[in-house]
């Protein structure tokens, strides 16, 4: 931010003034109708990373209303809502139907003079220097409950800029990004919930011999093996070896790419080797996911358990069905301790357990590629909205005074 000039370091072209200093209280207007009829203003919530958006199905909203009729504000388009305890962090957002909608009796709701300005203010008050101003404003004996009300909002001091123009322009670019994020991390959440199905619909569930889905071309039953006719385990040990993890969400990585302190120990002759195409598992959280295929040669803690497959095994098929629901349950079962936090499934009793797996190891690779590729694309999916999160948080640190 350029406090002398009072200008963004981003501009639209032709806009040349400099911002000027308003008051709030100057171009909003507090709100205050209130109703409890969801049918014609239906019930939305406020969140930090939504903003206004529906309340979710679980809320009984015949039993909402308890004391007041009228405990619901109603929100017309356009129109700004705000929590006030957590303004500061961001809890902000506005109307963005062509409809009214109604959210809790607690929020602050206003309009703004030019409501086509209600997407430049939206992201004007999300960024650091708003989040700045309103924690300095904030009131309340206690930190965790300080509040920034409407009383108080509308005696702050903004900088904003002189043509009206250059508001909607702003806030027209920053609204489209907004778009831009939900639509991806819709498509994200998407290939996760197929991903989720897949891995109930193409593993036999317990009791059956075939799975509800299967390629082309495949018909045998699946046979009952144990792990151990599928896996030795490895047990051979590399002090010199690049260090390994293994993680629940994204499977054997290489701890350097991972942000951690790094506890491991410096004696590292006691530490197992790892080869490409090996299962690697955290033996204390085998039970929670905490598995993976290794696409690197390198070394894991001793507390871990190291797998190579046997003659006829694609282990990256055996790296999926490991992440079930039913193959978990039976590595929680079969893991010995007292607790859930002294389980611990060696490998032994992992040799032990009887799963379903293809005969035809053409059938394993099918099933482990496309999972393979469903991965990738949840991957380029995730970078993706990394890549529009930090070009919109680039923008707001750029675009505004």
């Amino acid at each position: 931010m350029n406090k002398k000039n009072k200008t963004p370091r981003l501009r639209f072209n032709g806009f040349v003034d400099e911002w000027e200093q308003r008051k709030l209280g100057n171009i909003l207007q507090e709100r205050n109708n209130r109703t409890s009829d969801f049918d014609n203003n239906p019930l939305y919530s406020l969140t930090i990373e939504n903003g206004v958006t529906p309340k979710t199905e679980r809320y009984e909203r015949s039993s909402l209303v308890t004391k007041k009729e009228d405990l619901f504000k109603i929100v017309k388009p356009n129109e700004f809502v705000t929590n006030p305890m957590n303004l500061r962090f961001g809890a902000l957002g506005y109307n963005t139907n062509d409809f009214d909608v109604s959210v809790s009796g607690y929020y602050d709701v206003f309009s703004i003079d030019d409501d086509k300005c209600s997407g430049f203010w939206n992201s004007y008050f999300k960024t650091q220097t708003a989040m700045k101003i309103f924690d300095n404003a904030a009131t309340g004996s206690l930190i965790e409950k300080r509040r920034v009300k409407y009383s108080t909002l509308q005696e702050l001091d903004f900088y904003m800029p002189i043509e009206l123009d250059e508001k909607i322009q702003i806030g027209e670019y920053m609204d489209a990004i907004s778009r831009y994020i939900s639509l991806y991390q819709s498509r994200l959440e998407k290939l996760q919930n197929m991903k989720k199905s897949c891995l109930q619909k193409m593993f036999p569930r317990e009791n059956q011999e075939t799975p509800a889905v299967r390629f082309t071309g495949f018909t045998q039953k699946w046979e009952k093996r144990t792990l151990g006719s599928c896996f030795d385990e490895r047990l051979e040990n590399m002090p010199d070896g690049e260090l390994l993890s293994v993680t629940i969400g994204s499977g054997v990585k290489k701890f350097a790419d991972l942000d951690r302190h790094d506890n491991s120990n410096s004696d590292k002759s006691k530490y197992k080797k790892v080869c490409v195409g090996d299962i690697a598992y955290n033996s204390m959280r085998m039970w929670q996911g905490a598995s993976g295929y290794s696409q690197y040669e390198g070394i894991v803690s001793p507390a871990y358990t190291v797998v190579k497959p046997k003659e006829g095994i694609y282990s990256q098929f055996f790296a999926y069905m490991f992440k079930t629901k039913d193959v978990t349950h039976l590595f929680e079962i079969n893991s010995q301790g007292l607790t859930s936090d002294t389980w611990n499934l060696k490998y032994p009793a992992f040799s032990k357990i009887i799963v379903r797996v293809p005969a035809d190891i053409n059938e394993q690779k099918k099933i482990a590629d496309f999972l393979i590729g469903l991965d990738r694309m949840i991957l380029i999916s995730q970078e993706e909205l990394e890549m529009l999160k930090r070009m919109k948080k680039g923008c707001l640190q750029r675009m505004f005074v």
